[in-house]
């Protein structure tokens, strides 16, 4: 994820969240997603 959000452009991921579900005994899926965030600066 970070590694995606950098070749984004992104400074920052925020909102992350991380859910797991068993599929089949002894399996289970994994998924993490959050949102990539670029800052800016106001003057």
């Amino acid at each position: 994820m970070i590694a995606h959000a950098q070749e984004m452009g992104a400074d920052a991921i925020v909102g992350m969240r991380f859910a797991t579900s068993m599929v089949t005994k002894g399996a289970a899926e994994i998924l993490a997603y959050g949102t990539a965030v670029k800052f800016s600066r106001i003057e």
